[in-house]
């Protein structure tokens, strides 16, 4: 009896230890905050179940918000969460490529150079990345005109104002003479233009997301700080297949110079701003909200020629939720076409929308370079929150 007795205690307490690693374990990979289409408790695509327990709800302009603690097996307390309940937003899932050109919200530091054995921009304090948005009392927003100011300056000292890591910073700079002109021992740009991969169109508000990453200077692979920014019709002209080590990349060009959009905003979530007009034919689809999508099959829209998107079968392998995660999903495709004409995932794919059930629920972002058949991909809830963030 007592033999029997010892086992039941440790069978009981092997049990509590697994309940509470997994408190542990779901408390750090789920997230705080989550988006709900109503009312009726928030449940959680999971190996174990994971529900929430609502606590009370506050009302905040035409949002409601409910404090819900989620719970293992209806059970166990695992952390305090917030969710928004909101009318479950239509949108148009589009694949197409768009062209993009952007204007530097100033100039952007990409290289340092050194001028008769010293570099004026270095010893002042200027580094790769920092973007410049004023020099001797002059705003500053293309290469010529920084050209223009140094040159003026007769080796005069200029104050320089720069930001660096969301910070604004000043320095005082010393051009030097050489080659017949004043230099101040540094490369800057001003602009950047290539294409992607719109994600979808907004029907409320006439925005739209694409990319799923931001767009970042080929030099210093920092994200461009925009003043403006521009969308412009294109087609796909070629497909250079990916091959292990080597992603691959489509080949476009611009159909129009005539604008089709604007760009606001170049962001960790994708490039967002406003079309002119739909883009897609594609029927508007529900979003899918983060907690809802789940390993398994999915399909992708993206272009490999012309203009018009195909869709291309995937599986989502992997989905991390947690607050803070590096990438959202690895998906792996499986079409053969796809396989077939581009090796998996080429860059300019970016941003090809990820449809599971009938929801939009992500963006493919980035290729393995060891594999292309697999790569990153982003949340649609995240991309719609970024898109109307500043509405």
């Amino acid at each position: 009896m007592r033999r029997l007795f010892h086992r039941a205690a440790l069978a009981a307490g092997a049990a509590a230890l697994s309940v509470m690693g997994l408190i542990g374990f779901y408390g750090k990979s789920l997230p705080s905050s989550y988006l709900l289409s109503d009312n009726r408790g928030l449940a959680v695509d999971s190996f174990f179940a994971v529900t929430s327990k609502n606590s009370h709800r506050t009302e905040e302009a035409q949002d409601v918000k409910h404090n819900s603690t989620l719970m293992l097996f209806d059970t166990f307390p695992i952390k305090s969460v917030t969710a928004d309940i909101i009318d479950r937003p239509m949108l148009v899932p589009c694949g197409e490529p768009f062209g993009i050109k952007l204007m530097t919200d100033g100039v952007m530091v990409i290289g340092l150079e050194s001028i008769n054995s010293s570099c004026p921009a270095s010893d002042c304090g200027i580094q790769v990345g920092d973007v410049i948005t004023d020099i001797d009392g002059k705003t500053v927003t293309t290469n010529q005109r920084v050209s223009e100011i140094i040159s003026s300056s007769k080796g005069r000292a200029c104050a320089v104002t720069f930001s660096r890591d969301g910070r604004q910073r000043t320095a005082t700079l010393t051009p030097v003479y050489s080659g017949g002109t004043y230099k101040a021992g540094m490369w800057v740009r001003d602009s950047s233009a290539g294409i992607g991969t719109l994600t979808f169109y907004d029907p409320d508000t006439g925005a739209f997301a694409g990319l799923g990453h931001p767009i970042c200077d080929a030099d210093t692979k920092q994200p461009l700080p925009i003043s403006h920014g521009t969308v412009g019709e294109v087609k796909i002209t070629g497909c250079t297949k990916s091959e292990h080590g080597d992603p691959g990349q489509l080949l476009g060009e611009f159909i129009s110079p005539e604008a089709t959009g604007s760009i606001t905003a170049n962001v960790a979530e994708g490039v967002f701003g406003r079309l002119d007009e739909c883009p897609s034919d594609e029927a508007a689809l529900p979003l899918g909200f983060k907690q809802e999508v789940r390993t398994g099959e999915a399909e992708i829209l993206s272009t490999l020629s012309g203009k018009e998107p195909e869709r291309y079968k995937i599986e989502i392998e992997n989905i991390d939720l947690s607050d803070g995660a590096s990438h959202d999903m690895i998906v792996h495709v499986t079409d053969p076409k796809l396989l077939e004409t581009a090796g998996g995932i080429v860059q300019g794919m970016s941003g090809s929308p990820i449809i599971q059930e009938g929801r939009l629920v992500g963006a493919v972002t980035h290729v393995f370079v060891d594999d292309p058949t697999r790569g990153y991909a982003i949340f649609a809830e995240d991309m719609l929150i970024s898109s109307r963030s500043g509405q």
